[in-house]
């Protein structure tokens, strides 16, 4: 089944969600989120888990009583904005801190620490365990740096479990912890997913072969192999996980989760499982509460994953405490909730969502940022398809689709700053544009970019009402650098965004230093970045998921680097623009 339209796929299968199980779940006011219909409980930890939707029931699928307390959703394989993350659990927060735990993904890691970074200012407390289950992300020695995929289950029932027993926010986060050290996932895929409203799917695999060790967004796998029937499949995951588990000697018990991806029929699920169960038994692995079905899927891949965490008392004990969700119940839950009143307030419907940011009319303020911002959302729109090319090199080939909607959010958000052509002024439409940015892109490029705006603005705003100059945005823009390498974890010379970023700084701070005007500081500065980003073609990725690609990698253009060149001359020509034709109220032009 297509979806229609798919800007309004989010919206619509939340409402959905939130209409058909209004006993156990509520839509979060003014965000794109789901909380427990019991929610908030006061003086109990809160648990908060997020992700981009795709994955269904990951994330919101398990919210309700004994489970999660909220789950915050963004766009199909793309995580939720900072905004969103914030607003979701500023709505379920009950005094006793907020626990975070989802996928170790950039832009997830990006977005849900500005959210608490932003709450610790306001005194909420948090914890954060980031999921790293998959072993085909990394080697053992690399532990951390995996990504977190179906063996998140057993993490976020672990913490919900003991938030509801009462444990302190040290408590939930220890036991959480645990179980991500103790868990393990390796899957396969036979074929590819379909995003909404496309005809044809984001990846393919070739006829008689599986993926072993696919991402569930399509990331590269491990390796291609001839594909296998469900018995077959199942000696190669225990084989492979086996080897991999932290307690792996006889008499071990483990929470047993086989899981499709979205496409794969149970019954083929359940001949899989048969012959899991006698593996395990056979190496002195006893399979404690085995789960099958669809927990973790990536809309309708073809494929199946095999999760186990290792327990011991305390693990057991909390795993089999008693919940209820939409799409997981152990044991009903003795007094249903209330159903929460509906609102004004639908999921999806936030009054001041990035969408309806992006949607609304653009006002006659802002300035020369908002013309910059507009001018750079040109250039983006004009080169999407060829931004979403690239990065499908080893993504999820998003990132033009992302930036041109953040873009389009800034573009508005900074025409409602007011009229104005001082440095404050212009910081002041920056600062909005940054804020709206990533709430609407999400994603590692969305929560970068927006960071990259709202520091440049900063620095401006306190320079009050000075004319804009470029011994004024100089170092606005090396502080921005510093930002984006310090929340993205990145260095020059691993194929990223930095890679063009860094001699745009440079460039433009010797402009400055030499006293030439800021339009053609910026235009020099602007083409040391697009020649930057062609460069980039020729370098192996050395960080995220592209790095996996090695040498598979060059050739291609780095998509984010790509898309700051396009915004930094699409920026330099309104600037040009205004020294060609200067206006007697706007001091930038002069």
């Amino acid at each position: 089944m297509s979806t229609a339209d798919p800007a309004a796929y989010k919206t619509s299968w939340l409402e959905g969600l939130c209409s058909s199980y209004s006993r156990l779940v509520a839509p979060v006011p003014d965000a794109y989120g789901v909380m427990s219909a019991r929610s908030p409980e006061q003086g109990r930890v809160s648990v908060v888990i997020g992700g981009g939707c795709g994955h269904y029931p990951a994330f919101a699928g398990l919210v309700g009583p004994g489970l999660v307390d909220a789950a915050v959703v963004g766009d199909v394989f793309t995580s939720p904005s900072a905004e969103q993350v914030y607003r979701t659990a500023r709505a379920v927060d009950g005094g006793a801190g907020v626990f975070f735990s989802y996928g170790n993904y950039s832009g997830d890691v990006m977005h849900f620490g500005l959210a608490a970074r932003r709450l610790a200012a306001e005194g909420v407390d948090s914890r954060t365990v980031l999921v790293t289950d998959d072993v085909a992300s990394g080697s053992p020695e690399e532990a951390a740096q995996r990504r977190g995929v179906a063996g998140g289950f057993f993490v976020y029932r672990i913490a919900a479990a003991a938030a509801a027993r009462g444990y302190d926010l040290d408590g939930v986060a220890r036991v959480a912890a645990r179980a991500n050290a103790m868990t393990r996932t390796f899957g396969a895929a036979f074929g590819g997913c379909t995003l909404p409203g496309q005809d044809e799917p984001l990846f393919s695999v070739a006829p008689g072969t599986m993926e072993l060790g696919l991402g569930i967004h399509g990331e590269a796998g491990l390796r291609r192999v001839p594909a296998q029937d469900p018995a077959g499949l199942a000696d190669v995951l225990v084989d492979t996980l086996l080897p991999e588990l932290p307690e792996a000697a006889g008499g071990a018990r483990a929470a047993v989760l086989l899981n499709g991806l979205g496409q794969t029929p149970y019954e083929d699920l359940f001949v899989c499982y048969s012959r899991v169960h006698n593996r395990l038994a056979e190496e002195g692995v006893a399979a404690h509460r085995p789960e099958v079905g669809e927990f973790v899927t990536s809309l309708d891949m073809a494929g199946l994953s095999l999760s186990l965490m290792v327990l011991d008392d305390e693990l057991a004990d909390l795993y089999d405490q008693p919940c209820q969700s939409p799409a997981y119940t152990l044991t009903p839950v003795a007094e249903p909730a209330v159903p929460r009143p509906r609102t004004a307030s639908r999921a999806g419907s936030a009054s001041s969502s990035a969408e309806s940011a992006a949607d609304a009319r653009p006002g006659t303020g802002g300035g020369v940022a908002a013309e910059a911002l507009e001018a750079a959302l040109a250039a983006v729109e004009d080169n999407e398809q060829e931004l979403g090319r690239l990065d499908a090199v080893a993504g999820d080939g998003d990132h033009g689709q992302g930036i041109v909607r953040g873009l389009r959010a800034a573009a508005a958000a900074a025409r409602r700053s007011g009229p104005g052509y001082s440095a404050e002024d212009a910081g002041r439409a920056l600062l909005l544009a940054g804020t709206a940015l990533a709430d609407a892109a999400g994603g590692a490029s969305g929560a970068l970019y927006g960071l990259l705006l709202t520091e440049i603005g900063g620095g401006l705003a306190e320079a009050g009402p000075a004319p804009v100059t470029a011994k004024l945005v100089a170092p606005s823009v090396e502080a921005a650098f510093d930002a984006v390498c310090e929340l993205g974890g990145g260095a020059v010379g691993e194929k990223t965004l930095l890679d063009a970023l860094a001699p745009f700084r440079d460039i433009l701070a010797e402009h400055a230093r030499a006293g030439a005007p800021l339009a053609a500081a910026w235009s020099a500065a602007a083409a040391a970045a697009t020649a930057a980003a062609r460069a980039t073609a020729d370098m192996p990725a050395k960080r995220g998921r592209a790095a996996r690609l090695g040498e598979r990698g060059l050739g291609h253009a780095d998509a984010g680097a790509t898309s700051l060149a396009l915004m930094a001359r699409a920026v330099g020509g309104v600037l040009d623009a205004r020294c060609s034709a200067p206006a007697d109220n706007d001091p930038e032009s002069r």
